[in-house]
């Protein structure tokens, strides 16, 4: 099922199947900046990720002496067990409580609602987690993974495009190996600069992770127009940036958390990024696409 919200200046489309963004169309110029889906390339269009980012180290983590095992990227992805919890015009909003098959992977009594509001030119992500227990903390991981046509406007090519941060960065990639774990050491990527050029070539060694960047804001351009989108990253402290190497988009992940290290100790309660979560307690996280055109 399809969801669909809208206003003067913007269409967005949520597959309710995984609560997936799978369009965002301009009424001014009719341009599609969202990445429909190819099943022979990537079929995905905006995962939602929790309570876990990428994979755990051999399928499992530890928790209080308990073995768990939760897939890639968690379970709101490819859920269809979703609720419907709101809908207008330019606002949804899509929910996830804990229930017995839940508990059987992540023993905590969490509800789980992810917005979706459209105001002017801007579409705001938001993402709200509970923690329904009035006795223990919880934990989590959080992320967004939207992917973005590339090129989006015509008679274009996907090395015209290019990301510009907001500020100077000096960024150091941190290696994803073939099992998607994280690799222990980094390489410079990026020194005083605000840009990064696409290609193909540029995704061969999976995603770009990136802990520590000054900037809150991404710009996605191209040398050849002037329409562009930005996404605000301000309340996740990593950023993704990925791609498959023959497909033509981008996608820009706002996280909170990462996958697992390869040198870890499968303990959920020091997996690096996690969030902690105090009983009886909400935690807000936003992102933000806007279109500029």
């Amino acid at each position: 099922m399809i969801l669909t919200i809208s206003n003067q200046e913007l269409k967005v489309e949520v597959n309710f199947n995984g609560a997936e963004i799978c369009s965002i169309k301009s009424l001014k110029t009719n341009i599609e900046y969202c990445w429909k889906g190819d099943k022979e390339v990537w079929g995905s269009t905006a995962p939602v990720l929790f309570p876990i980012i990428g994979v755990l180290k051999e399928g499992y983590y530890l928790f209080e002496g308990e073995k768990y095992q939760v897939p890639k990227h968690g379970f709101i992805r490819n859920n269809n067990n979703l609720k419907l919890i709101y809908h207008s015009t330019s606002e949804l909003t899509i929910g996830y409580r804990f229930n017995d098959q839940t508990k059987a992977l992540y023993p905590f009594e969490f509800d789980f609602q992810i917005n979706f509001q459209l105001k002017g030119t801007k579409l705001f992500v938001k993402h709200s987690v509970s923690n329904l227990s009035q006795t223990k903390p919880m934990y989590f991981s959080l992320g967004g993974h939207p992917a973005f046509n590339c090129p989006f406007n015509e008679n274009e090519n996907y090395d015209d495009y290019f990301l510009e941060f907001e500020r100077q960065e000096t960024l150091y990639r941190w290696q994803v190996r073939k099992e998607g774990l994280l690799g222990q050491e980094s390489k410079l990527f990026l020194e005083n600069s605000n840009c990064i050029h696409l290609t193909h070539d540029l995704f061969k060694e999976d995603a770009l992770v990136f802990k520590k960047l000054n900037s809150r804001k991404v710009n996605l351009k191209s040398k050849k127009s002037s329409n562009f989108l930005t996404i605000d990253y301000s309340d996740f402290n990593y950023l993704g940036v990925w791609a498959k190497p023959e497909g033509d988009f981008v996608c820009v992940e706002p996280w909170l958390g990462v996958t697992d290290l390869e040198n870890t100790n499968h303990d959920f309660k020091t997996k690096e990024g996690i969030v902690e979560l105090k009983e009886n307690s909400i935690f807000k996280a936003d992102f933000s696409i806007e279109i500029n055109e």
